[in-house]
């Protein structure tokens, strides 16, 4: 329980006040392409396409992100959109980073991967899901690959934490 807590308020605090989350003069990322997905920010547009990843993945979202506070049974596309110009715009501040994974062609959101400010002691804390017609695929564990991969590569963190993830060691380094 107290787990589930500290990681509800990791979430609910990401992106307020963290303007020292990256280094000013840091470019972010812009995204990364696979085989298999494209990773790349999340935008309002991407509403309708993240709202059916969303509604079809509740209980995989729920178990990623350690909560089951969102989303609810009853959130609604428009609901989408507000939470998605929130995300946008806490991208544009630097405070927290929310990119969308989708397929090379876009024509489906796969998932996604929320990198937030970590809260006493890690630089940071990345998030992340698929949906669940992907995750019975087995893109779960190649996603979570890749993305540690690329914010070893090309963020500026030396302590990042996957809460809930394998390898993940409260008040430790993560193993490379």
């Amino acid at each position: 329980m107290k787990r589930r807590v500290c990681c509800l308020l990791l979430i609910a605090l990401a992106g307020c006040g963290a303007s020292d989350f990256v280094p000013a003069g840091f470019k972010v990322p812009v995204g990364f392409e696979t085989s298999e997905f494209r990773v790349r920010p999340i935008m309002v547009a991407d509403a309708e396409k993240d709202y059916e990843a969303v509604m079809e993945s509740i209980d995989i979202i729920h178990a990623s992100l350690l909560s089951d506070v969102w989303p609810t049974a009853s959130f609604t596309l428009e609901d989408n959109r507000r939470d998605l110009a929130e995300k946008e715009r806490r991208f544009e501040r630097r405070t927290s980073f929310t990119y969308t994974v989708v397929t090379l062609d876009e024509s489906q959101v796969l998932g996604s991967v929320y990198i937030n400010k970590g809260m006493r002691g890690p630089d940071a804390a990345v998030f992340l899901w698929v949906r669940e017609s992907a995750h019975e695929a087995g893109l779960d564990p190649v996603l979570e690959e890749a993305v540690r991969q690329w914010i070893q590569r090309e963020w500026p963190f030396d302590w990042v934490v996957y809460p809930g993830r394998t390898g993940t060691k409260p008040g430790g380094k993560q193993p490379n």
